[in-house]
């Protein structure tokens, strides 16, 4: 089972103003880097999240250009099981947390459609290990939200990972595909 966050949410990528980079920070109220990876070969489908996250993404919508720098702190991943969480963070397990806290996700925005970013080209950091991770931004959008009308840009993210690459392959001998599918979901207001 798989955790990524690449964080994704990184997808964010938000953007208001159209005449000069914007430097968003992510609302970690709003932010969760969810993923659904294989129980036993088929057996089942878990899903699970991160609780907290953080970090910032710049967008020049105008230029069509932007990044993001996202961190994930892995202690927070929460499979809706308290074993299975422990068994997760634990050094036997996958994530060895207490070695390995974060997961930092850094991309670039790329593919812009009507000043808006389709897709993020990155490197994710996940269990001392780098790897290429790029995401499809399936849905993107900046509006003015209550209670203070300040424009709010959220995105919809997703991608898929092979946790072997990153070191994480327990149970593969017992059949558990290594395939983890992402979903980042992400809010992000401007700095500031």
């Amino acid at each position: 089972m798989k955790i990524v966050l690449p964080l994704a949410v990184a997808s964010l990528a938000a953007g208001a103003a159209l005449a000069a980079p914007v430097t968003y920070q992510v609302d970690p109220a709003h932010t969760y880097p969810s993923f659904a990876a294989d129980h036993f070969g088929g057996l089942s489908v878990w899903r699970g999240k991160f609780d907290a996250s953080s970090g910032s993404v710049v967008l020049d919508r105008e230029a069509g250009t932007g990044t993001v720098n996202i961190t994930v702190d892995t202690t927070s991943i929460d499979l809706g099981h308290a074993k299975l969480n422990e068994h997760v963070k634990s050094a036997d397990g996958m994530l060895d947390v207490q070695k390995y806290p974060t997961a930092v996700y850094q991309g670039t925005l790329t593919s812009f459609k009507n000043g808006a970013p389709t897709e993020v080209h990155g490197e994710l950091t996940l269990h001392g290990v780098t790897r290429p991770v790029n995401l499809t931004i399936n849905s993107f959008v900046c509006k003015p939200t209550p209670p203070a009308n300040k424009v709010r840009c959220g995105a919809d993210a997703s991608g898929t990972i092979d946790r072997a690459d990153f070191g994480i392959n327990w149970g593969e001998k017992l059949g558990f595909s290594m395939k983890v599918t992402l979903a980042i979901q992400v809010e992000a207001i401007p700095a500031g």
